[in-house]
């Protein structure tokens, strides 16, 4: 098992992880503290807790609109026939998923 030291809004978490995943979850950990520090220069030093479950939200509704995004997309396969064009735009918006997953999951 590993483990990680991260920062968010300037307070260390020891958090761990499976081996080998630690890079990762370290790029996760500065999206996480990029989003706090955007809400405390938009709303202000308002406690971690709070900012950690408005991040949380944030990012939660970035990947809501991307599952939105991807049902289209496949709605849109369906009816075209299977179009390369939409099979590309498909695998981007599952990329985009799975990387909000990843953060929505370390949060």
């Amino acid at each position: 098992m590993g483990q990680v030291s991260i920062s968010v809004n300037g307070r260390a978490y020891d958090i761990a992880c499976d081996n080998g995943q630690e890079e990762h979850l370290e790029r996760l950990a500065t999206v996480v503290d990029e989003r706090v520090a955007g809400l405390v220069t938009s709303v202000g030093q308002a406690g971690d807790a709070r900012l950690l479950v408005m991040a949380s939200l944030l990012i939660a509704d970035e990947l809501a609109e991307a599952y939105g995004d991807l049902a289209k997309l496949k709605d849109e396969n369906k009816t075209s026939g299977g179009a390369d064009r939409a099979a590309e735009k498909l695998n981007a918006l599952a990329a985009r998923i799975e990387g909000i997953a990843d953060r929505l999951i370390s949060a």
